[in-house]
């Protein structure tokens, strides 16, 4: 997939370019060396290549909705999940501690409305392509997967600055003064879109190895279940998603269904299980080109994650930080005893009795989010790949190691990590981000940009545990408590933890919980809060949490301003949360 992608990206600027501008006098050229509509058109290979160029604005490598820089640290530093380090961006900085303005850094509004522009342009000239160059099949199949690309990223644009001009038809061919549409027009279109897509687009269930990445049926019925509740239509997004939990989902360890929970958390962040049973939707990103800094210009097809957010020590810029929260959070439930006796010398030895006991102390997946040593809290658990060389112990790099090479990151201030111990009382400890990092590449330097593996990994957009969530959200909401609780088990028991029946009262607060641990530095947590409380309680929380600039929240924060060049060169009006 990612050699077949790399050739798609390679056109991208070009039919971004040309196929956008789509003047009389321009079409009127025929020189076969440039594109026009008139010579493009031709086969299926070309509307594969003009659909490939709708997926970039989401992953540009920097500016991209998901890319490291204005998108990745952005959607994480706004959670309460996340300690964003002073001195580091002046941009993130403003967002993560609500003191951001329309001039704010840069944005990806404008990104989003060129993915749009060019799922628009394939869906207006698919239909051009020649029979003899496409079967019918494929190109229904084009429509659809162009419907959910439009779809995602006006779901992207509503949920972060409410009302938005909605655009249908390729802009050489629409009103260049169009005003924002109300927010309700804009959820409307998009259930549109996806419901076309899922229901007449062809879509695939599963595709072939070298077309991984690209959108599948379950991507758009995730997508829609997630619109569903983001407006709190929660019967309809319990249905939709029963559904295709029903018909897809099998428990890991079994076969059979598209989709599975993979057994290993760690599984979902790392070069070697791209692409695998939990993914719905992925971002494809690849070791091919050269070490350099932009979005999509053909040349640097990898991720900046890893280079972003790993330690100093490993070549990383770690600019984020586990908060003392989550750290909290993730430590607050444990899993049982230690599963060892002491023999006749007073030595611990392994309980032959006691083999059922947990092989670790705590929540499966804190050992895949953060950097921390187990047994400086009474932890048994052994790492057997380590960290960066393979050795959890006297390698290349320890916890401390780690931690005093951030230490002029956190001169300007850092998380004081108060972890309980089970004799009562609290220890203060040292944890860092490690989820999205390259910690499983054998190199001292990992997570730097230069790094071919580091740079190769995928980013994971939807995952099926985001599904199992969504629908106990629905569930919950819609007063099932037995199916919420089956939701919330699979999650639980792929983490390593018992077994909980929640009554009704309890359910929304242990879907939270789940949703902060799953999905810590995922970006999820700000948008989550947002649906599920007001402004003044997510303050409250954020409070209480030890939220950077907590006191600042405000309304408006809930939304992005329209970023001022936007303001300047449309007709489209600021949100009036922000006016």
């Amino acid at each position: 997939m990612k050699k077949n992608w790399l050739s798609y990206m390679l056109v991208s600027a070009l039919l971004s370019g040309a196929l956008t501008s789509c003047s009389d006098s321009f079409l009127d050229l025929k020189d076969r060396n440039h594109f026009t509509n008139e010579n493009f058109w031709q086969n299926k290979a070309d509307a594969e290549s003009a659909l490939a160029t709708a997926y970039s604005p989401i992953k540009y490598q920097m500016n991209g909705y998901y890319g490291a820089f204005d998108g990745w640290l952005n959607l994480n530093s706004r959670g309460d999940d996340i300690f964003t380090i002073l001195n580091e961006e002046a941009s993130m900085w403003d967002i993560a501690n609500f003191q951001n303005s329309a001039t704010t850094g840069n944005d990806p509004y404008g990104a989003l409305y060129s993915g749009i522009q060019r799922a628009n342009i394939v869906l207006k000239y698919i239909d051009d392509v020649p029979a003899s160059g496409i079967t019918e099949s494929d190109r229904i199949t084009i429509k659809g997967e162009a419907l959910t690309l439009r779809a995602y990223q006006y779901f992207l644009l509503v949920n972060n600055y409410g009302d938005v001009p909605l655009r249908l038809v390729p802009s050489s061919e629409d009103d260049p003064n169009k005003t924002a549409s109300p927010a309700a027009e804009v959820w409307q279109q998009i259930e549109k879109d996806l419901l076309t897509a899922i229901n007449d687009g062809n879509l695939p269930e599963n595709r072939p190895a070298e077309q991984k990445g690209r959108i599948e049926k379950g991507a758009a019925i995730a997508i829609l279940g997630k619109v569903y509740v983001s407006q709190y239509k929660y019967k309809e997004a319990k249905e939709l998603l029963k559904g295709f939990i029903n018909s897809s989902y099998s428990h890991f360890g079994t076969t059979g269904k598209r989709y599975q929970l993979m057994e290993n958390f760690v599984d979902n962040f790392t070069t070697a299980n791209e692409n695998n049973a939990e993914s719905v939707f992925e971002l494809q990103y690849s070791s091919d080109g050269d070490l350099t800094w932009g979005n999509e210009s053909g040349i640097n097809l990898g991720s900046s994650l890893a280079q972003f957010i790993g330690p100093a020590k490993s070549g990383g810029w770690a600019k984020l930080m586990p908060s003392a929260f989550l750290v909290s959070e993730f430590t607050e439930e444990t899993r049982g005893n230690r599963p060892t006796i002491q023999d006749e010398n007073g030595d611990w030895v392994t309980n032959p009795d006691k083999k059922a006991q947990p092989d670790s102390k705590y929540d499966k997946r804190i050992y895949a989010s953060l950097f921390f040593t187990p047994d400086e809290y009474g932890d048994w658990v052994s790492e057997e790949n380590g960290w960066y060389d393979g050795k959890f112990y006297g390698g290349l790099f320890t916890m401390d190691d780690l931690w005093t090479g951030n230490a002029s990151k956190m001169a300007g201030g850092a998380p004081i990590f108060n972890v309980r111990q089970a004799s009562g009382g609290a220890q203060v400890g040292k944890f860092l981000l490690k989820k999205y990092t390259a910690h499983y590449v054998k190199s001292k330097s990992a997570d730097n940009m230069g790094n071919p593996e580091g740079k190769a990994n995928n980013v994971r957009i939807i995952r099926f545990a985001e599904v199992l969530l969504l629908y106990a959200e629905a569930c919950a909401k819609e007063g099932d408590v037995v199916e919420a609780n089956w939701a919330l088990n699979q999650i639980r028991q792929r983490a390593g933890l018992p077994e909980k029946e929640c009554a009704q009262s309890e359910l929304m607060k242990e879907i939270e919980h789940q949703c902060l641990l799953e999905f810590f530095g995922e970006g999820h947590r700000f948008d989550d809060l947002k649906r599920w409380y007001s402004t003044l309680q997510i303050q409250a929380i954020f409070k209480e949490n030890d939220k950077q600039g907590a006191s600042n929240f405000r309304e408006k924060h809930k939304y992005y301003p329209i970023p001022a060049g936007e303001i300047n060169n449309s007709s489209v009006e600021q949100n009036s949360l922000w006016k």
